[in-house]
């Protein structure tokens, strides 16, 4: 009970600090009109803490009136197991083979030492690919900030849905997991060794990435979500964002020609950038209406 407790008085505080007397913050939307389809682009967190009242009216307005939502993965009880499944299949290294084998010594003891902060066994870790120990630490320090994808944005959105709109997906399982599991072993590496970085940050990059996004502030999504990465890992930055963004306008300018409306929801660093589906769609000359 103290915990929910805390975490619904964390939430109510946070939210009051970010409206102030003023409008109320919201998170970034971009809306999209051509022809007969009205397209909203909406950049998700996919876990959120509790009692956080983030959905704009906007968003909320075009959910209801929606013939189509369009999210990275389908939503669906089969394609969450069946990513399950492909993520212990590719995401465990062949026998005899261990995690702490492709790091220094010195990234060893760092990884020990961080896996603990954020409630991770350090064994456990031994016999994953350094993309599923990276997965699997990244959500650990969410959780420590009170976030869940029971609380995140595509199932927030999916509750909003009408039963009558369709629902369609970008990429399958399948898609999905070989972009994590084909990358080098150095970029793999690297995206570890950056979210270790992460968990010992002081300032909690989590709370500054959630109030970014639930003010709008997209100079500052972009600076803490795309920017280490593109710097870091640039061919990881190509296969994870860049590349899958330049097959999605592709998927959405077809859409756009059939009329109705669709809402699209992908993770927010699909949207933010120069490489985001709202500057791309632009560059081809799309009108695109928001930040």
């Amino acid at each position: 009970m103290k915990r929910g407790l805390h975490g619904a008085l964390a939430a109510t505080a946070f939210f009051l600090s970010l409206i102030g007397g003023g409008a109320r913050a919201q998170p970034p939307l971009w809306v999209v009109k051509s022809g007969e389809t009205t397209m909203f682009l909406f950049g998700s967190l996919h876990v959120l803490p509790p009692h956080l009242d983030w959905v704009p009216k906007t968003l909320a307005d075009g959910l209801a009136r929606s013939d189509e939502v369009w999210f990275e993965l389908p939503m669906d009880a089969a394609t969450e197991a069946r990513v399950g499944e492909l993520a212990r299949a590719r995401g465990m290294l062949k026998p005899g083979d261990r995690l702490s084998a492709h790091l220094k010594p010195v990234e060893i003891d760092r990884l020990d030492k961080d896996a603990a902060i954020v409630g991770v066994a350090p064994r456990s870790l031994e016999p994953l690919s350094p993309w599923l120990a990276d997965v699997v630490l990244s959500l650990a320090l969410d959780g420590k900030s009170g976030a869940s994808g029971a609380y995140g944005v595509e199932a927030r959105v999916q509750a909003l849905t009408p039963r009558t709109a369709r629902r369609r997906a970008f990429e399958t399982a399948e898609e999905q997991i070989d972009i994590l599991a084909g990358a080098s072993m150095t970029d793999q590496t690297a995206n570890l060794d950056s979210t270790l970085d992460d968990i010992e940050d002081k300032d909690n990059i989590y709370d500054r990435l959630l109030k970014a996004w639930m003010s709008g502030d997209v100079a500052g999504l972009q600076h803490e979500v795309l920017d280490p990465l593109r710097t870091r890992t640039p061919d990881l930055y190509a296969r994870l964002i860049s590349d899958r963004n330049h097959r999605w306008v592709a998927t959405l300018k077809e859409r756009l020609k059939q009329g109705g409306t669709v809402v699209v929801v992908v993770g927010l660093g699909h949207l933010i950038g120069p490489d985001g589906v709202p500057a791309a769609l632009r560059a081809q000359g799309v009108a695109v209406d928001g930040p």
